[in-house]
């Protein structure tokens, strides 16, 4: 059966600059990483009849990495400051989906979302204003490898160091049996973060394609519009 109701929609402030700068920021670091990290791991040939003294296009490379990755943590940081300074719906309690109302919506998106089965003739009765519990877990994980990301990377790095914020994780390398198990690890988290990207655009466009709620443009102008019942609800 068709719903031909009609609704009324609210246009809600969901996610506030700094939630905004966060996630761009993030996407900006993580391309230049990986693309920097994929060459730093497997540096190509380049043939030249300059003097060496004047080629530095790897040290270069490098430069830009580190400035990356310190981008990277900055970032992080700021995101998990503003758990605890910014609305409902940047907070630290949305990142964990285990109340019984966040358990049974994690159901009806592993439903919809993975499974593709239909839930209902409306998919809006199934969505959140916010991180949907689904998306809560998953960003939960996307913290862990970040933080798992920033060890290993800074891990590297230490022994190098002049100052002393990569040598705080100078305790990496001797946990993972060396160098060589912490590149190995540091790469496998490149590839996740890359893949988790991929599903996490799908996613978006997906959701704003069934829903129509401006999924895409809250992450640049803050606002969605949502069910006025929907935002009592939440």
């Amino acid at each position: 059966m068709n719903h031909t109701a009609i609704h009324t929609y609210k246009r809600v402030y969901v996610w506030e600059g700094p939630v905004r700068i966060f996630h761009w920021l993030n996407v900006l670091a993580i391309v230049v990483l990986s693309i920097t990290g994929v060459i730093i791991a497997n540096p190509p040939a380049i043939l030249s009849n300059a003097e060496a003294t004047q080629l530095y296009w790897f040290g270069t490379v490098r430069f830009i990495h580190f400035a990356a990755a310190y981008i990277f943590l900055a970032a992080f940081i700021y995101r998990i400051a503003w758990m605890f300074l910014g609305n409902k719906y940047a907070s630290w309690r949305v990142f964990l989906p285990f109340s019984k109302k966040r358990l049974r919506n994690l159901l009806k998106v592993l439903k919809i979302d993975i499974f593709m089965i239909k839930d209902d003739d409306d998919p809006c009765t199934n969505i959140s204003v916010g991180h949907n519990a689904m998306a809560s877990l998953s960003y939960l994980l996307l913290f862990v490898l970040m933080f798992i990301q920033v060890a290993t990377g800074f891990g590297l790095y230490a022994d190098n160091a002049t100052w002393w914020l990569p040598k705080l994780f100078a305790w990496v390398p001797p946990l993972l049996g060396g160098d060589a198990g912490v590149r190995l690890l540091h790469h496998v988290i490149m590839w996740l973060i890359i893949v988790f990207a991929v599903i996490h655009v799908y996613l978006v466009l997906y959701h704003d394609w069934l829903e129509g709620r401006g999924e895409v443009s809250s992450m640049f102008g803050g606002y969605k519009f949502v069910r006025k019942e929907r935002v009592k609800e939440n």
